[in-house]
């Protein structure tokens, strides 16, 4: 009964691309330089109010998001689903409106406890 259990829970679960952490790495750093390169393309051909520092910048903190993800499936859909935004971006599927989207300024989470509550002047 026991042996059942723990073979049910070592059970080996497929990968999406990549095998072990290293590759899904590489293929995080491979994303990362591919938008890295196109950013001045966006900038000038959406034609946004902001430079490509700013934009690199954007991008950086978007990829340091994610950082703290450690299994390998998920990491490689966070891969998959970057490279769908990237072709879409490239190939001017998008609206300028959805490239601005990812410059929203970022909302304090609401306070919980009774003293933040009450410096914000909330009930």
């Amino acid at each position: 009964m026991a042996s059942k259990v723990t073979a049910s829970a070592i059970r080996q679960v497929k990968p999406i691309l990549s095998v072990d952490r290293s590759e899904a790495r590489r293929r995080v750093f491979n994303l990362y330089k591919a938008w890295y390169r196109q950013i001045p393309y966006v900038v000038f051909e959406y034609d946004v109010p902001f430079d490509v520092k700013v934009g690199r910048k954007k991008l950086r903190e978007l990829f340091e998001r994610n950082k703290n993800v450690t299994d390998v499936r998920a990491i490689d859909m966070l891969v998959i689903k970057g490279q769908m935004e990237l072709v879409e971006t490239v190939k001017l599927w998008k609206q300028k409106s959805h490239i601005m989207n990812y410059f929203k300024d970022t909302q304090e989470p609401k306070p919980q406890d009774f003293l933040s509550k009450f410096f914000t002047g909330q009930n």
